[in-house]
């Protein structure tokens, strides 16, 4: 993408850390700019921060994790806007500490519905759309300096950034051979100053109870 102006954003986990500031750079180009979080507090907050910037933005409850939800905010998106452009699948989560048999089943499946699931589904809801409209536009999927590096303290949360480095290239190459106007690029930040690391705040009731595990305490922050 070259021309930003106008055009439409969907960011996951925009409520803060680097999504809020991937929002707040789209309203400075502006972009029209549609926020999914899984916060509605942080949403709020986001929301009027960046409508007292001039922006156009729109809050939408996601849960990346969940595919129906994802596929409401793509219905929202389109409702509301038309289109969209610039997909940033940023949405994620810390994870537990410990080892692969350390962590629990829920653990498990906590982090890698919300890190890699998360970022599938989003995939798979907008990329048909992007298709469909044939104009020029792009996707960012989040991962981590975890996704490159070869060993984190945190298990699921080292699986799943490695997980999300592959699907990334197998998206741009998937792209390229269809002759798509669709670019992609894979984010691997370092220590970023986020709340990623407290991120068990928004575990799901049906995920808590393993009385063994805790949040991760160090780490690449997103």
């Amino acid at each position: 993408m070259k021309e930003f102006k106008d055009k439409v954003a969907v960011i996951t986990g925009a409520a803060s850390g680097i999504g809020l500031g991937m929002a707040k750079r789209c309203i400075q180009e502006g972009m029209r700019v549609v926020l999914a979080d899984v916060e509605q507090a942080a949403l709020d907050r986001a929301e009027k921060e960046l409508s007292a910037m001039g922006g156009t933005v729109l809050p939408v409850l996601t849960d990346v994790s969940r595919l129906h939800q994802v596929e409401a905010l793509a219905k929202k998106t389109v409702e509301a806007f038309g289109a969209c452009h610039l997909l940033c699948n940023n949405a994620g989560v810390s994870g537990m500490e410990g080892s692969i048999w350390e962590n629990s089943q829920t653990d498990w499946e906590w982090v890698v519905g919300v890190n890699l699931w998360g970022i599938i589904h989003g995939l798979r809801v907008f990329i048909p759309v992007m298709l469909a409209q044939d104009t020029e536009c792009h996707v960012v999927n989040t991962a981590s300096t975890a996704g490159l590096l070869p060993y984190h303290p945190g298990a699921a949360y080292h699986v799943t950034k490695h997980a999300v480095v592959a699907l990334s290239e197998h998206l741009y190459r998937s792209l390229a051979e269809k002759g798509a106007k669709i670019k992609a690029s894979v984010l691997c930040p370092g220590f970023v100053k986020t709340r990623i690391l407290s991120s068990s705040r928004n575990l799901p009731l049906e995920y808590q109870g393993n009385p063994a595990a805790k949040p991760m305490s160090s780490g690449s922050e997103e």
